[in-house]
């Protein structure tokens, strides 16, 4: 396994380095300044200087590498730039170079080929490839769900049925493609539980309220339902959130959607039970984190 930021820090940074530092001597620079500016030791700058450090020939040929590098070493050298400045500039390129089918992509492919198993629409370095967006809404899920997790007093506010927080794909369609936690989280003797790891098409009913919200024209990514409670709609209203109520003992898709036309501003949605149906509140957001922090803020 090897991931496409180890080609930078073993291959592009040493290159780039390399030829940096040869730019500044050639300008009069002498290693103790090299040094500075590179923020790398003397030592290191010999080595560059003497070619004791091995570089990307393909890197180092590449023409927006030898372009930057030149702009760089004019820049550096009469002060007309900061070294942040052209960290920045650097970070700019690598991420350029990182995107589908350029020059760290190629590079990362070929240290990596069974990238190739997984079909020829597959681009990992793609910032728009289904798995990238997948991955994207994995994670930030995940860091919702260590938010409430490590909140005091977010089981206080689990239903008895359990509580889900999911988040979707900008596409999204169906429940399969909205990501929640197998098996809900839990109150388990006053301590929030989550089973596992947060997966897509794992649920179906907090799922089925973003997407209908969605389908409304909600501008929503993500939702968790909470218990019901008077003063935490109160809360949620001080907050800023709009609410509307809906009938869950209805067709829910019909009955979110219709909440959703009345209030097209509603961030928080909620019903209030029926016969063998627990009262909940739903808050929505535009990621899982969001929403994470916005129930916090009622403990």
């Amino acid at each position: 396994m090897k991931f496409v930021e180890e080609i930078v820090v073993d291959e592009f940074l040493p290159t780039v380095r390399s030829l940096l530092a040869g730019e500044l001597r050639e300008r009069g620079l002498t290693q103790s300044e090299v040094a500075t500016v590179l923020g790398i030791s003397q030592s290191a700058v010999s080595k560059y200087a003497h070619g004791d450090v091995t570089i990307n020939d393909r890197i180092a040929e590449e023409e927006r590498v030898i372009a930057l590098v030149e702009e760089l070493g004019d820049g550096l050298a009469n002060g007309d730039m900061t070294p942040v400045q052209a960290l920045i500039e650097i970070e700019v390129l690598i991420r350029e170079l990182e995107t589908g089918g350029d020059l760290l992509a190629q590079l990362h492919e070929e240290a990596v080929p069974e990238l190739a198993d997984h079909g020829s629409s597959f681009r990992i370095h793609d910032p728009e490839s289904e798995l990238r967006t997948s991955e994207r809404v994995l994670s930030s899920l995940r860091r919702g769900l260590r938010l409430l997790e490590n909140a005091s007093g977010f089981a206080t506010l689990i239903p008895a049925v359990g509580s889900n927080l999911v988040a979707c794909t900008p596409d999204a369609a169906d429940v399969d493609d909205v990501a929640g936690v197998p098996g809900r989280i839990f109150d388990v003797k006053g301590k929030t539980t989550i089973p596992s790891s947060p997966e897509f098409g794992v649920s179906e009913h907090v799922a089925t309220v973003l997407l209908s919200a969605r389908r409304h024209g909600a501008n929503a990514s993500a939702a968790i339902n909470i218990r019901y409670d008077r003063e935490l709609l109160g809360k949620l209203a001080e907050q800023g959130h709009v609410t509307a109520e809906f009938d869950e003992s209805d067709d829910v898709a019909s009955s979110v959607g219709a909440a959703i036309d009345d209030q097209p501003e509603a961030t928080v949605l909620y019903q209030t039970g029926g016969m063998g149906i627990e009262p909940l509140i739903y808050v929505l957001g535009p990621d899982a984190e969001s929403v994470a922090e916005t129930v916090r803020a009622l403990l």
